[in-house]
């Protein structure tokens, strides 16, 4: 007999409104693991219901294993759904606030060159390449820095909220009032209680749609600073490889990789080691 997660209900002894069967979590966690590399928790498994349930309203069908099958047939535009409602997008502005004074530094000294190239791989809605847009006027000292940035991300939704550039004021609670002054237009009307980034910060990045799985990457490097914080976590050491081993012929022989909190890259020292609290550099910079 086929195992039902929780029957007819969820672990907090809701009643469900699909039937959410063992088989099924099994054949999303395969799905996701071989589109996008994300690595699901058994833990997921409500998480996982309560998102992929939008999608079968959506789609006005009545049971997982048909959802299931309505993707694997092959439409793309439900791929991109179906991705987009199982990533995580939790970010802030400055998140790991450490990282930023080091980018600044590591920039400074590399004014003499033409063109600075950072690449952000995991933007989400943009906090963290607009975090480091401000860095780089900060670094420069203008709001016209020799500067461009690549943002990239699986989720195309979180993306075109980030080439908005407008946030609630909530989500700027944390950032010095000076730098809401210097870097946010406060919106009026109709847009109270929101604020825009300023244009010269838009006018900085390239948002793109980009997935680190992908066999090839349509960008070119050097990048003098590529960010990849808290994604690596999604995936296995296998893949984490794979994706660091691409990463290397991209960034400039003495550029920096900044990791998450909680990454480590261990099983990588042939490629990256470390230089200080998760920051990385080209273990052989002679390549």
């Amino acid at each position: 007999m086929e195992m039902i997660l929780g029957g007819d209900e969820s672990s907090d002894g809701k009643t469900r409104e699909y039937v959410f069967t063992q088989a099924d979590f099994e054949r999303i966690r395969k799905l996701i693991y071989s589109h996008a590399g994300i690595s699901l928790s058994v833990a997921k498994q409500n998480m996982v219901y309560s998102r992929l349930a939008r999608r079968l309203r959506v789609n006005g069908l009545t049971s997982f294993h048909e959802y299931l099958n309505f993707l694997e047939r092959g439409n793309p535009e439900e791929w991109e759904a179906f991705t987009n409602a199982l990533t995580t997008n939790l970010t802030a502005f400055f998140r790991e606030q450490h990282h930023f004074p080091i980018l600044e530094k590591h920039i400074e000294k590399r004014k003499n060159h033409n063109k600075i190239q950072l690449w952000c791989s995991a933007s989400s809605t943009g906090e963290e390449p607009y975090s480091m847009a401000m860095s780089m006027v900060q670094a420069f000292k203008t709001f016209s820095p020799p500067v461009h940035i690549l943002a990239t991300d699986l989720d195309t939704n979180v993306l075109a909220k980030a080439q908005l550039g407008i946030y609630s004021l909530d989500k700027l609670e944390k950032i010095p009032k000076e730098k809401l002054k210097q870097f946010f237009l406060k919106g009026k009307g109709g847009h109270a209680g929101t604020a825009r980034v300023r244009p010269e910060l838009r006018n900085m990045i390239t948002f793109r749609q980009l997935n680190l799985l992908d066999e090839s990457w349509p960008i070119r490097g050097p990048f003098d600073a590529i960010f990849c914080r808290n994604v690596m976590i999604y995936f296995d050491k296998p893949t984490q490889y794979k994706i660091l081993k691409k990463f290397v012929p991209l960034l400039a022989p003495d550029g920096l990789l900044f990791a998450g909190h909680s990454e480590s890259f261990q099983h990588a020292v042939d490629l990256f080691k470390l230089r200080e609290k998760t920051v990385y550099e080209l273990a052989n910079k002679s390549r």
